[in-house]
């Protein structure tokens, strides 16, 4: 009975210790492939927030059409201009996806890891780890991802670093920093899971949701809110993507927030949104595992 006691605790440090902030600073020179550097905040980012921003409004837009026929309470809601918007959409064929025939023949909608394929060619999915004792992974299921795409969402409670998260904090390895100090709690389970759900309830605009709670589910709206199962590069596996933080504009579409995986710990809303994207750093296959930096050193 210790053995196996013993055995599981270290199956779980191994899992954890690549989050685990000192056992990392301590086996930085152990592990190089593992840091990436950058030379300043501000060269932080892969691609442009442009990109980042137009690419969710990409896969988000064709989420929207593709469950259209649930979306009646929010279209009453939107100004006319944005609502001939969608119908347009509907009345010619999507570069990637064909909703008019979809919506004609009044089939069922796609599951959204098709709607990600169709729309940018490649689809994401957690699945067990090619790592030994890694549990959960982030694998590409379909297609293949060019270099500088959007991969995935790290989803989660945004929290600022002054507000108080030690107890959501205790035993939880998905927990990221941004470079200024905003925490981001992205684990499905736990206080976390309640935190986030309400958070959710409480920033609802009627039927407008400011935020996607179902990545806390097996059935996920938004099939790139997978980015918090990423595991750690090493010296033999190479990161082939990267964190890059993003702060969504005030002028992001309100119909469209429903997908965002990330919600707001405080009522302030002086401050935008932030999220983090996985951004490709070079080609990937079908069937390759996401792998990325735990650990970033500005100079």
């Amino acid at each position: 009975m210790p053995g196996r006691l013993l055995r599981g605790l270290r199956q779980r440090w191994r899992r954890y210790k690549y989050r685990f902030v000192p056992w990392i600073a301590l086996n930085l020179s152990h592990n190089p492939r593992t840091l990436r550097y950058v030379p300043e905040e501000s060269k932080d980012k892969v691609i442009s927030d442009e990109d980042v921003l137009g690419t969710l409004l990409k896969v988000f837009q064709a989420l929207f059409i593709n469950d259209f026929n649930k979306q009646s309470d929010i279209l009453t809601m939107l100004p006319e201009t944005v609502k001939s918007k969608y119908h347009n959409l509907l009345s010619v064929q999507h570069p990637r996806v064909k909703l008019l025939e979809y919506r004609h023949q009044q089939q069922n909608t796609f599951k959204p890891e098709e709607i990600l394929y169709k729309t940018l060619g490649f689809s994401v999915a957690r699945e067990t780890s090619s790592l030994i004792s890694a549990g959960k992974g982030v694998f590409v299921t379909r297609g293949w991802v060019p270099k500088g795409a959007v991969v995935s969402m790290y989803p989660g409670t945004v929290y600022q670093k002054y507000e108080p998260i030690f107890f959501q904090s205790i035993g939880n390895p998905f927990i990221f920093r941004c470079l200024d100090g905003v925490l981001i709690d992205g684990n499905d389970k736990g206080i976390s899971k309640v935190v986030y759900r309400s958070c959710n309830g409480r920033d609802r605009l009627g039927p407008f949701k400011m935020s996607d709670s179902t990545w806390l589910t097996s059935e996920i709206c938004n099939p790139l809110a997978v980015g918090q199962y990423v595991n750690n590069c090493s010296n033999d596996r190479a990161a082939n993507v990267c964190y890059q933080e993003f702060d969504v504009p005030a002028v992001f579409p309100i119909e469209l927030k429903q997908y965002l995986p990330n919600i707001a710990y405080s009522c302030d809303k002086q401050s935008p949104l932030r999220c983090v994207i996985l951004v490709a750093l070079r080609d990937i296959k079908q069937g390759e595992e996401l792998f990325s930096n735990y650990y970033t050193i500005v100079s």
